[in-house]
């Protein structure tokens, strides 16, 4: 791999492509996108501006450009050096104690706008709550408050690192009024009840998570990756005991790959064994845009 060759006299569009060679050079993927984005990043601007002013000099943001490609060469993502990552169409920060919120998890997103139809027809004008363990940046759950206008929501993270950055996104988003965070241990001590709850709980095995992307195992925390050995502990941890959930209610978990059998029986049996048979339950599966059966759920 050849030099990084960055000076102040170079063009915002040279940059971008002295960049993108470096990145292709050190097999990083998508080179010239994190290529663009960086150079976007330490000048202040979009990608529009970019394209406007490609003869922009680098100036004084040269010296900063450099260090986040060497960032990038560690294989640190660009999310993470740039402090945030788009989801839905929107921005969410991100911070070490969070997870990287990934587009897998716009399944659950659309599961959740889906099941959320009837339910909000059954309760007319009364406003649904919603339910995100595990929330992390909070970006499932605003997501959904912003979609769905007549929703409230709790957010629920171990981490109080990731709480204070849920918070900061429902400020910015403007959902700091329909939007509540606190530490907490899954659903422990929750009173409901909920209308929806979502989940993206940690589900890789433990003994899989040194052969994931360094991207990932040496970025994001392992609280929001570590699954334990088979990687469904925080299911049976969420499913030990009973779920807040309304009479006419839905609970949808994002899934590892092969994970869904798994996870629906785990859901099943914790739905059988509380409710007694009171109410009848309708199991339903999702998948994400690679085919993927990612989200599993089950509503009344």
């Amino acid at each position: 791999m050849s030099e990084l060759a960055l000076d102040p006299a170079l063009t915002a569009s040279k940059a971008w492509a002295e960049i993108a060679r470096v990145l292709r050079e050190a097999g990083v993927e998508s080179p010239v996108i994190d290529a663009r984005l960086l150079v976007c990043h330490a000048l202040g601007i979009d990608r529009l501006g970019l394209l406007r002013d490609p003869y922009r000099l680098l100036a004084d943001a040269t010296e900063p450009l450099r260090q986040a490609v060497q960032r990038r060469l560690a294989r640190e993502p660009v999310s993470r050096i740039v402090g945030e990552r788009a989801f839905w169409g929107r921005t969410f920060r991100i911070s070490p104690a969070t997870l990287d919120p990934r587009a897998d998890s716009e399944t659950l997103v659309a599961a959740a706008l889906e099941v959320a139809g009837p339910i909000q027809a059954a309760r007319g004008d009364a406003a649904l709550r919603l339910l995100d363990l595990g929330t992390g940046t909070g970006c499932l759950l605003l997501t959904l408050l912003a979609e769905l206008p007549r929703t409230v929501g709790i957010g629920i993270d171990i981490s109080p690192g990731a709480i204070a950055v849920a918070r900061d996104n429902a400020a910015a988003l403007g959902l700091a009024d329909r939007a509540q965070f606190s530490v907490g241990d899954w659903a422990s001590g929750l009173a409901g009840p909920f209308d929806i709850i979502v989940a993206n709980p940690p589900y890789i095995r433990h003994r899989d998570l040194a052969g994931l992307a360094p991207e990932v195992v040496n970025f994001d925390p392992a609280l929001a990756l570590d699954g334990g050995e088979d990687g469904l502990d925080a299911y049976r941890r969420i499913l030990s005991g009973p779920l807040p959930l309304s009479p006419q209610g839905a609970i949808l978990f994002e899934v590892g790959q092969e994970q869904a059998d798994a996870v629906q029986d785990l859901l099943t049996a914790s739905l059988d064994r509380v409710d007694s048979g009171q109410r009848r339950w309708v199991a339903h599966r999702w998948q994400d845009l690679a085919g993927i059966e990612r989200v599993v759920g089950a509503t009344t």
